[in-house]
C-alpha cells in the first residue's frame, strides 16, 4: 500500500512540476508586489492553481532571504565569495516553508527540501566558556510538566555559573508558559517583554547574560527587552519539542547546504517560470488607486519610467516599513484597521561575513555569543556546504565563511565604545572580532589576524560612520502587544491582500516561515475571492501536545478568574 501511494504522489508531483502552456480564465490576473518569501509563496500557490501571476520587485529577487555575492572576488572559474543579509536558519519546527521547498524541483533531480542539512549542536560562548545545548534527546515515560522540567534541567547545565535557584526559577517560568492556555498567552504573555516575564531585573548578571540573553539570542537573535514573552515562549517550546522529536518536527538546527540563491531562490524562480509566473525586476510600487472600495490599478516606476498596472487581485508582499507609506487615505478609509500597521516596529539585524583562510572549530551548528553587547550569533558555513569552499568561491585562498548576525546596533561596543550605528564598516568589523575573541575560549589564538582574509558587511547598511547612516532592510520586531496591531492576509478591500512577515501567523515571529504562511493565507483568500473550488494551500500549525490539553483548559479558567498559572509559583518581584 505504501509503495502505491508513493508512486501516485511522485506521478502527481511530476505532472504538477512539468512546464506547460497555460490558459488563464477571467478574474485570475494577480499582481504581486515584492519578490521575497511571501511574494514567491503566494505566486507558487496560485500558479499551481491556474492563476496568471506577475511578481514585481524593486531591488533583488529573494528579498532578505537572498544571497549577495561580493563583487569581483572570484577568479579562475570560481564564483564570487558568498554573502547573506543574515545566515539562514530553518528550525525543525518550520513546517510550511519545507513543504514549499519539497515542491521545488532541482535541475539534477530531487527538490529544494533536500538541500536542508542538520547541525549537530547549538553552542553559546560566554566569557571564554563553551556551553552546548542539546540538538537531540528524549523524554522517558509519559510527557508531563514534570518530565519536561527534568529534561530542561538536564539540558541547561549552567548551575556552576548561574545560582541554582535562579536556574530553577527560569525553568519554572518555562513550564508555566508551556502549560498556559490561549487566553493567558494572548492576553498576558503577549503584553510583556521576555525580560519582564523572567524578571531579569531581579536576578544576577550571569542569569541575565547566560540564561536570558543566550536564550533569546540562540533562538531568534532577538533582544529580551524588546521581544514579547508570547513569541519567545512559543519558540522555546517549539525548540524543545523539536529536540525531543515530537509533533513530527525535524532536527532542531537546520540550514542549507549552499548559498541561499543556489539552494533555494534560483531553482524556485525557475520552477515558478515553468508554471507561467512572470517576473518584473527594478519595479518599485509607488501607489495604489482606489474606486468603490476596490483597488483599480497600481503605479510602478522602473528604469523606463512610471507605468500603470491592472489586475484582478493585488498582493502587497513588501515589508511593513514599505507597506505603510502605500496605504493612502482611500485605502485607510476603506479599511481603517490598517492604520495599526503604523504601530509595528522594525529594528536592525544584519549580517557581517568574515572570510577565513582556514576553518576554525567553533561548533557543528549555530553559535550565540552571550554577554557580548552587539548580540552576535554565527554559523561556520563551509562544513555544511556540498561544494568545497576554496575550489568553488573566491580566488582559492579562502576556505571558510563565518556568517555573523549583529542584532544590537544601538549598544556601545567594547573596542570603540560606540554603537554599531555610529561605526564605520571597518570599525564594525574590528569590534565584532574583538567581541568574538572575548567570548571564545583562547579567542585571540583561535581567531587570529593571519587567518582572517577579509570581511563583507550587508550593503543594506549605508552611510556607515556618518549621521546619514541608514538600513534599507530592517526586521520586524515582535514587541509587547504587537499581535494586536498585526493584520490578517485579507483586508476590507475585496481585491487587496497582504503576504509578508507582519501578517498574523501561527509561528508569531518575523521569519521566512511566517512570510511563507502569510503567502499561503493570501493565496487562499484570493481563491475564495475568485470563487475557485478545489484544494487550498495547507496551513500547518505549531505542535501542542494532547497530553497538555487539560492544563490549557484549566489555565484558561484560572486566567478568567484572575489567578496565576498553576506552575507560576514564585514571583521575585513581590516582597
Amino acid at each position: 500500500m505504501g509503495g502505491n501511494q508513493s508512486a501516485s504522489a511522485a506521478t502527481s508531483a511530476s505532472a504538477r512540476r512539468a512546464p506547460r502552456t497555460r490558459r488563464f480564465t477571467a478574474g485570475r490576473r494577480v499582481a504581486v508586489f515584492g519578490g521575497g518569501m511571501g511574494g514567491f509563496t503566494v505566486a507558487h500557490e496560485l500558479a499551481e492553481r491556474g492563476f496568471q501571476v506577475t511578481v514585481y520587485e524593486r531591488k533583488a529577487w529573494g528579498g532578505k532571504c537572498r544571497s549577495m555575492p561580493v563583487p569581483g572576488t572570484g577568479s579562475g572559474g570560481r564564483q564570487d565569495l558568498p554573502g547573506e543579509h543574515g545566515f539562514r536558519f530553518f528550525p525543525g519546527f518550520y513546517q510550511n516553508l519545507p513543504d514549499t521547498m519539497a515542491r521545488i524541483p532541482l535541475p539534477g533531480g530531487g527538490d529544494a527540501a533536500g538541500n536542508l542539512v542538520s547541525g549537530k549542536e547549538v553552542v553559546a560562548f560566554y566569557n571564554g566558556a563553551k556551553f552546548t545545548l542539546p540538538a537531540a534527546g528524549s523524554i522517558e515515560g509519559t510527557l508531563s510538566p514534570e518530565s519536561l522540567l527534568a529534561f530542561l534541567n538536564t539540558a541547561v547545565k549552567v548551575v556552576g555559573t548561574v545560582p541554582a535557584w535562579e536556574v530553577a526559577y527560569f525553568l519554572q517560568k518555562m513550564i508555566a508558559f508551556v502549560t498556559s492556555g490561549p487566553q493567558r498567552r494572548l492576553k498576558q504573555w503577549e503584553n510583556m517583554s521576555f525580560s519582564q516575564f523572567v524578571h531579569s531585573e531581579k536576578m544576577s548578571k550571569p542569569y541575565r547574560e547566560l540564561l536570558v540573553d543566550m536564550f533569546t539570542g540562540t533562538l531568534v537573535a532577538a533582544k529580551p527587552d524588546k521581544a514579547n514573552a508570547h513569541t519567545m515562549g512559543l519558540m522555546a517550546e517549539a525548540w524543545v519539542y523539536s529536540t525531543l522529536g515530537l509533533g513530527g518536527y525535524k532536527a532542531p538546527d537546520r540550514l542549507l547546504n549552499a548559498p541561499t540563491n543556489e539552494a533555494l531562490i534560483d531553482p524556485w524562480m525557475n520552477h515558478l517560470r515553468s508554471l507561467g509566473v512572470t517576473f518584473q525586476s527594478n519595479a518599485t510600487l509607488t501607489g495604489l488607486t482606489v474606486a468603490d472600495k476596490r483597488i483599480t490599478g497600481a503605479q510602478v516606476t522602473g528604469p523606463g519610467g512610471p507605468g500603470a498596472i491592472e489586475a484582478d487581485h493585488y498582493v502587497l508582499a513588501v515589508p511593513v516599513e514599505r507597506a505603510v507609506p502605500l496605504l493612502n487615505d482611500a485605502i485607510l478609509a476603506a479599511d481603517p484597521s490598517l492604520r495599526s500597521l503604523r504601530e509595528l516596529t522594525t529594528d536592525w539585524m544584519n549580517g557581517l561575513m568574515i572570510y577565513l583562510r582556514q576553518p576554525i572549530n567553533l561548533a557543528r551548528g549555530h553559535v550565540a555569543y552571550a554577554a557580548q553587547p552587539w548580540a552576535l550569533t554565527s554559523i561556520s558555513q563551509a562544513q555544511f556546504w556540498k561544494n568545497k569552499f576554496g575550489t568553488t568561491y573566491g580566488k582559492g585562498d579562502v576556505n571558510e565563511c563565518l556568517s555573523i548576525d549583529i542584532s544590537a546596533w544601538d549598544v556601545p561596543g567594547i573596542l570603540y565604545g560606540k554603537p554599531a550605528r555610529d561605526c564605520t564598516s571597518e570599525q564594525i568589523f574590528k569590534e565584532v572580532v574583538a567581541q568574538l575573541r572575548k567570548a571564545i575560549p583562547w579567542g585571540p589564538v583561535v581567531l587570529n589576524d593571519l587567518n582572517i582574509h577579509s570581511y563583507f558587511l550587508d550593503p543594506a547598511i549605508t552611510g556607515n560612520g556618518t549621521p546619514q547612516v541608514a538600513n534599507d532592510e530592517p526586521l520586524l520586531i515582535n514587541k509587547p502587544s504587537s499581535w494586536n496591531h498585526r493584520p490578517e492576509a485579507t483586508t476590507a478591500l475585496p481585491n487587496l491582500f497582504l503576504a509578508s512577515d507582519y501578517v498574523r501567523a501561527d509561528i508569531n515571529l518575523a521569519t521566512m516561515e511566517a512570510a511563507n504562511e502569510a503567502g499561503r493565507k493570501a493565496a487562499n483568500a484570493i481563491l475564495d475571492a475568485a470563487g475557485v473550488g478545489g484544494s487550498r494551500a495547507t496551513l500547518k500549525k505549531l505542535y501542542l501536545p494532547n497530553e497538555f490539553k487539560g492544563f490549557y483548559d484549566e489555565d484558561d479558567r484560572r486566567f478568567n478568574r484572575g489567578e496565576a498559572n498553576a506552575f507560576d509559583l514564585y514571583d521575585p518581584a513581590k516582597p
